[in-house]
């Protein structure tokens, strides 16, 4: 994956942006708040069709460009995907609606052709670290299934689709149990969007079952290097209905305890989620709500038999993140067959000068690396030498000519 051509159009604080962009890695340079993340934020934008900053698309639109009655924020790519060249456009309108009202209109279009996100989703693959990331370990489970979800869907065709029939289901799913909760009724009603339930997430556990596994084996590598051997990394899925059968009796299992679902196949997964579903409808009928699925699933993060979360270090968290997403990287690769554009924003002040050293021994000459940082000091200087450096100043990015 290469991307060679980025234009934006009212995008943050970037009102116009067009740059061409070399194969080796580049460094953003410059003071806080002048925009080096709102470039890669950009990119990342045109590979998961969101932004990692916020779930409201109207916020990336230029602040004074959005006060007009009829606002338009453009992202443009041109990449190579193999041997194929591809032209990625995307449109964020906000448009005039009612007595002085806008509506929000997203517009995609791959090659020329208007698509639907969830059919464009992966064709351009990133994988972006910001310190904040660090809630994907620290904060809730919401922002963990996010994390899957958003990996998923670049690598796994169908995943977006998939989640967004879960999603619809779901929605209708709880409708009809706030119904029956409220006024009564016949249950059976729910039996037709418990099957929509059952097969989309039984699809969704099953992908997830995969991609924790396979993400683990390189993380576990990863960070067994960057802590030199000392540290064991293990990720713990943990999915609200587990098809897991646990023995008679069994409680459950111990959070360091390693479980193997890989063996389960899908319609196994689909008829005990469904049969799982009957045997506490008139529980979720009572709770107005759908309690079990995969929007309920959590994913832990486990070190030397001990959760991160709770008693991981401020050293320990930034490692395994850092692990977590140079392993994203390896297994995005693994997958589609193409390196994603990999995006560090300020990533070399966080760690140590080790830390820095190991880093960089991971971006090798087949990938395409943006940095932003606001010093260059650390970086190592023959890095800098074989890199191109961008100053970023007030929303204005400025490619500096090449050093000898």
């Amino acid at each position: 994956m290469y991307l060679k051509h980025l234009s934006l159009t009212n995008f943050r604080s970037l009102t116009r942006l067009d740059a061409e962009l070399p194969r080796r890695a580049i460094v953003l340079v410059g003071s806080n708040a002048q925009g080096k993340t709102s470039v890669l934020e950009a990119i990342y934008f045109l590979a998961a069709f969101t932004s990692f900053q916020t779930h409201a698309d109207r916020q990336i639109v230029n602040f004074h460009e959005a006060k007009n009655p009829l606002a338009v924020t453009r992202l443009v790519a041109d990449y190579q995907r193999g041997k194929t060249k591809h032209h990625l456009e995307v449109r964020i309108i906000l448009e005039p609606t009612g007595v002085n009202g806008q509506r929000l209109r997203k517009e995609i279009l791959l090659d020329g052709v208007k698509r639907h996100a969830n059919d464009v989703i992966g064709h351009f693959n990133a994988v972006i670290f910001v310190p904040q990331m660090s809630q994907i370990i620290e904060g809730g489970p919401d922002e963990r299934r996010r994390y899957l979800n958003l990996a998923l869907a670049q690598a796994v065709p169908a995943y977006a689709r998939v989640l967004s029939e879960y999603n619809q289901a779901l929605a209708q799913r709880n409708a009809l149990l706030k119904a029956l909760n409220e006024r009564g009724g016949n249950s059976d009603q729910l039996q037709v969007w418990d099957e929509a339930l059952g097969k989309f997430g039984a699809q969704i556990i099953l992908w997830r079952i995969q991609a924790v596994q396979e993400i683990e084996r390189f993380a576990s590598r990863i960070h067994h290097e960057l802590t030199r051997g000392t540290e064991i990394l293990r990720l713990a899925y943990e999915p609200a209905f587990d098809p897991l059968v646990k023995p008679q009796k069994q409680l459950g299992l111990k959070l360091d305890t390693a479980i193997d679902r890989s063996s389960i196949e899908l319609d196994e997964i689909q008829s005990g989620f469904l049969a799982r579903l009957k045997q506490i409808r008139s529980e979720e009928i009572a709770r107005g709500v759908t309690t079990i699925g995969p929007h309920r699933d959590d994913l832990r993060f486990v070190i030397n038999k001990a959760d991160v979360s709770d008693y991981g270090s401020r050293g320990q968290l930034r490692t395994t993140l850092l692990a977590l997403k140079l392993a994203e990287v390896e297994w995005m690769k693994d997958r589609t067959g193409e390196w994603p554009v990999i995006l560090l924003d300020e990533v070399m002040a966080e760690l140590d000068l080790s830390r820095r050293a190991d880093l960089l021994k991971y971006v090798n000459k087949d990938q395409q690396v943006l940095f932003t940082t606001t010093d260059l000091s650390f970086f190592a200087p023959d890095f800098v030498e074989g890199s191109d450096i961008w100053d970023v100043k007030g929303g204005v990015v400025q490619q500096k000519s090449k050093s000898r």
